[in-house]
């Protein structure tokens, strides 16, 4: 596995584009395997926070540019010189951002071909769906590679999603895994044939875009919460404000009175 990323001096950039109600973030600097620079990570963030208010947009789609890499991890080119505090801070800056991705208030969902290494796996963790192509690999192999860490709040991700016994291994080992393996212990969703991945998860997207976006994201927020809670006791009054939001909107009003006059209904999200 030949992995290796040169410093280019090109920073790369995120390019959003729009299909519809779905936006599609794409992680662009495939002379890098799409490795990201602190530049890349800034966009990755507005982007979130405007995606986030924008109602016009009901799914997120985030992808590598070019052929060969999701993304590979953060450029380890800007880790030259770190020192401790350097250290707390670019942990603290990941998590600010991957919490956006995690919280983001539509679904969100991961497109992956060729590499998904360090933070490129941390990313796609944080999405709600992630779909992949048979040569897909994913990893966080810092105990071979660098000898740096995750932050606690991104191995409690890895857990979620992969459960504990697997993420102790897949870490202790540095291994990188194959689709088929992330697919069979239920990491991924699906696993599509290279020239079909980025149409067929635009379909996917588009699919769920024209479903009642209150009822979708009432969904994603419930399952927030309850990953939020982390397996303790949490009462359904916990969840009141989303149900009488959902309940009391117009939406249910239209749905309601579509199925009645058997027709197809016309979500708002009010």
């Amino acid at each position: 596995m030949n992995m290796s990323v040169k410093n280019t001096g090109d920073v790369g950039r995120v390019i959003l584009e729009r299909f519809g109600a779905v936006a599609q973030l794409t992680l662009s600097r495939p002379s890098a395997l799409n490795a990201i620079s602190w530049e890349m990570y800034e966009q990755l963030e507005k982007h979130l926070t405007t995606l986030a208010d924008d109602t016009t947009t009901r799914v997120l789609v985030i992808r590598g540019g070019g052929d060969k890499a999701f993304a590979a991890g953060t450029d380890i080119n800007q880790f030259k010189d770190f020192t401790g505090q350097d250290g707390l801070d670019y942990e603290s800056k990941m998590d600010r951002i991957i919490n956006k991705l995690a919280n983001f208030p539509k679904p969100t969902i991961a497109a992956i071909h060729g590499y998904a290494i360090g933070g490129g796996m941390i990313i796609s963790t944080a999405c709600d769906l992630r779909y992949a192509t048979p040569k897909a690999r994913f990893g966080a192999p810092m105990a071979r590679t660098l000898g740096n860490c995750l932050s606690l709040a991104n191995y409690q991700r890895l857990v979620q999603e992969l459960g504990s016994m697997r993420t102790k291994e897949l870490l202790y080992t540095s291994r990188v895994i194959s689709a088929e393996e992330a697919f069979s212990i239920g990491f991924l969703t699906a696993i599509f044939d290279e020239e079909d991945i980025f149409q067929k998860v635009l379909d996917i997207a588009s699919q769920i875009s024209k479903n009642a976006p209150l009822t979708v994201g009432a969904t994603k927020e419930a399952l927030c919460r309850l990953n939020k809670y982390n397996g303790l006791n949490i009462s359904e009054q916990e969840f009141d404000d989303v149900v009488s939001e959902v309940y009391g909107s117009k939406d249910f009003a239209e749905g309601v009175s579509a199925y009645l006059e058997k027709r197809s209904p016309v979500w708002r999200g009010e």
